[in-house]
């Protein structure tokens, strides 16, 4: 079985509650089901010196608060609430390093479009998951291709939330990519501007510019993203947020994928045609080797991103 298939664990938080996994349940007729009314995040808990480490635990749990409210689904939880079952239910699960996945959800039993009478829900869960590309990946790159799936219109699917219903366009753009043998697409979006990959974002290196897309081509206002971009100032690199055509990514001199699972992945090849020298290059192994070393605690954590799971609760050891 594959590593997706096997990641679960013991404990799952459902409302407060935390619950055996196989009965973290919901019902068939669930709204969710039929017309995917879900927000979520993606989140990581690193390995440190002192214990599991959740990185921007805080921020991520506003956007998930913040994807509520573009769509409507009603938040009982605070951003404190929030981080605190997720701290809670990593020590429950005995564990110092994992993805972690909180999911709001429209559940209940009744069908029709509109969802506001249906019941909100929100799950935690801890998941056991290495690279999201693989480690050769994050070491010598991976190739990927142009995807022919664009991203919405600004005025169809709003995509600064990050909800489930949202990544059906995604799915075509992977399965497109996977059956024609690469590893991920990159998307455009409605005008034909570079948006991002099917669950990543995405940045470009060209004479030592850091390039990436503005929020107003379709992309996701990632987490990671915004780290490297500090990051990058932190090394004195300099950053340009522009729309960017396609053909941009032929003649980069390096091009990366950022985001909680992929972190910081290297694109040796777009479209057969190889990225610079087709392997991972400077820039990227720069901003790479400093973002795994300060989730991992080997550098000091200057921007107080991580949050540490309470020794007391049982996860550092």
């Amino acid at each position: 079985m594959s590593q997706a298939t096997t990641g679960r664990t013991e404990k799952i938080w459902r409302d407060g509650q935390l619950v055996n996994w196989d009965d973290a349940k919901i019902h068939v007729i669930s709204h969710v089901v039929h017309y995917g009314s879900s927000v979520f995040e993606g989140m990581r808990c690193y390995a440190t010196p002192a214990g599991g480490a959740v990185f921007r635990a805080r921020e991520h749990m506003r956007r998930l608060i913040d994807s509520c409210k573009i769509y409507r689904i009603p938040m009982q939880y605070s951003v404190d609430e929030l981080v605190d079952g997720c701290l809670e239910t990593i020590a429950a699960n005995d564990l110092d390093e994992c993805y972690f996945r909180p999911v709001v959800i429209r559940t209940g039993e009744q069908m029709g479009v509109l969802g506001n009478s249906a019941r909100t829900e929100v799950f935690m869960i801890a998941w056991k998951w290495g690279s999201y590309l693989g480690d050769d990946g994050m070491a010598n790159g991976v190739d990927v291709r142009v995807s022919s799936w664009r991203r919405a219109a600004p005025d169809t699917f709003p995509t600064m939330a990050k909800a489930g219903g949202n990544y059906l366009n995604s799915q075509l753009a992977k399965m497109e990519a996977k059956a024609d043998g690469y590893s991920e697409g990159i998307m455009l979006d409605a005008s034909g501007f570079v948006s991002e990959g099917s669950g990543e974002n995405l940045f470009a290196v060209r004479d030592g510019v850091l390039y990436t897309s503005p929020l107003s081509a379709g992309i996701l206002p990632g987490i990671t993203r915004d780290a490297i971009i500090q990051l990058a100032a932190d090394l004195g690199i300099p950053v340009r947020e522009e729309l960017l055509p396609r053909e941009f990514l032929y003649i980069a001199d390096e091009l990366f994928f950022c985001g909680t699972a992929v972190e910081v992945t290297p694109i040796r090849s777009v479209d057969r045609m190889p990225v610079g020298a087709g392997k991972r290059g400077p820039v990227t192994e720069r901003l790479q080797r400093l973002y795994l070393d300060l989730v991992h605690g080997r550098e000091p954590d200057a921007h107080g991103w991580l949050t540490h799971v309470p020794a007391a609760a049982g996860a550092a050891r």
